[in-house]
Formats: structure tokens, sequence, C-alpha cells
């Protein structure tokens, strides 16, 4: 998040400005024409290696499966700081991604990116919609994602679960150590600024103890460590649960299944799980 969206993201929160013409953001439908679109993006391979250090990607001669979303980012934001959207980006809660990716994307690619929200929909804590992207190598449609993102509110008690849970996989033997500065180091990658992320102080602004990891982050790390056993045409879909508190420690557990992978992140001390996933 550059600096100037951010503070466009920030202003429908702060109190008094909140109410402001353009600036308040009151809940209703999501604007069905408001689709941004990126051409011709070039990859940038220093800042393909940035993102492979931080999220755990060994170098490869493709894209890294979650980067796509680097392109993306950016577009996210646009939407939901654009004045016609009708929820505020600070305090939105990313519950949930999907990736489809068709197949490896290789680093000369000229690639084509849009986004745009859609799919508003009753959820048991509020209302849940999802920002969706498709990336392009010509004609040739070779990423997709959707991200699920929830606007706590009115409880919707009749609201039904859109699929079984994910199971949780217990840790397997692996803990990671994060760092205090993960969250910042990420967001150098990604561009993705959001305060809560940052520092403690930051954080502790919005109701959370000290910094949390970002999302896909933890996405990320859990597919480069299981990126051998992926084939090139791929689905990962994960839910976020518990926030990763940073530093801290997670444990990753996974198992071979009948047509893929599931696999987890959850807390050492107690099993207690922040991220679930499976991959098909």
């Amino acid at each position: 998040m550059a600096l100037p969206t951010m503070v466009r993201a920030a202003l429908p929160v702060l109190p008094g400005v909140n109410q402001l013409p353009g600036i308040a953001k009151k809940g209703g439908p999501l604007p069905e024409d408001l689709v941004l679109e990126r051409h011709d993006v070039a990859i940038d391979r220093s800042h393909v290696a940035a993102y492979s250090e931080v999220c755990g990607f060994e170098p490869r001669q493709s894209l890294p499966l979650t980067y796509p979303h680097m392109l993306a980012f950016g577009l996210h934001m646009q939407i939901m700081t654009d004045p016609s959207f009708p929820y505020p980006a600070i305090g939105t809660v990313h519950v949930g991604n999907t990736i489809h990716q068709h197949r490896p994307i290789d680093f000369p690619e000229r690639l084509d990116v849009s986004a745009q929200a859609a799919n508003l929909r009753p959820h048991p804590r509020g209302k849940v919609f999802d920002l969706v992207t498709t990336v392009r190598s010509g004609e040739e449609t070779v990423w997709e994602s959707t991200s699920n993102y929830l606007r706590v509110g009115k409880r919707n008690e009749d609201a039904e679960l859109e699929h079984e849970p994910l199971e949780v996989v217990p840790g397997t033997g692996q803990v990671w150590k994060l760092p205090a500065n993960l969250g910042r180091r990420y967001a150098s990658v990604s561009g993705d600024h959001n305060p809560i992320h940052l520092y403690p102080l930051t954080a502790k602004a919005f109701g959370f103890p000290r910094q949390i990891a970002h999302g896909m982050w933890s996405k990320a790390r859990c597919v480069a460590a299981i990126t051998s056993r992926l084939p090139d045409d791929v689905t990962v879909e994960v839910e976020f649960k518990k926030p990763i508190l940073l530093p801290g420690k997670v444990a990753f557990g996974s198992r071979l299944v009948a047509g893929g992978v599931d696999f987890s992140l959850t807390r050492p001390k107690d099993g207690r799980p922040h991220l679930v996933g499976r991959a098909r």
C-alpha cells in the first residue's frame, strides 16, 4: 500500500472525517462496473528474487505460484479505496484465498492483469465479498485468484457455510521462528503497509497486542514448503484463522491425500490453527 493509497484507506475510519461526502463508507451493493486492469506487465526478476527470499521459495525458471498476487495487489487497493466502494479497506478482514494456476508463468512473458469485486453475501459474522483476479498471457488465462474479505457487522445466524471446513493438519516436526520485522520485510516487497503488520504501536491502535504476519505471506510460505509436490495445473485454497503474532513461532504440517496435499500452520503450544489449506 503506497502512502497515498494508505491515507485513502485510513480516512473512512477516522472519527469526524468518516462522515464527509465522498469519504464515508456506509455499506451497500458492490459497484458492478468497477473493473481495473493493468496491461503488458513485465516481470521484474529482482523483485521476484526479493519476494522469493522473504517467502522461502527456491530460485526457479518460472514465477512462484503465489507471486502474481503482487501484480494485482495495487488494483485491489484501488478498488477498496474507490469512492464507489461501499466498505473501508481498514478493518476489512482477509479470511480466505484460492489460487488456480493453469500453468507456470515464465519470466519473459508479458501479462495482463484484471481485478474486480464480486459476490457480496451474508456471513455468520457480517458480510463477505470477493476480490477476483485474472492474469492472462496473450489470449490465454494462466492464473486466477479469489480473495475473500469479511466485514464484521450484524450477525447472520441463518447464513450457511459455503463449504465443509478445511481439516487442520497437526505439525509434523517443522517449527518456523518468525522475526519481529517479518511484516515490514513482506510489506517492502508486496506494497501492503497495513499498520497491523508493521510495529507493536501501530498494531495496538487496531486492537492487536503486537504486529501480525500478512495472511498472503503465510500462504506463500506454506506453498514454498510443498512446491515440489504440486503439478503445473493446480488449485491451492486456504482459510486464515488465528492471527500470527510477531515475533513468534508456527508449526507447519502437511500430508499427502488423494488428489493432492493438505497443510496447516498451527500454534506449537496448543495446535490452534493459524491457516488451513489444501492443494488439488
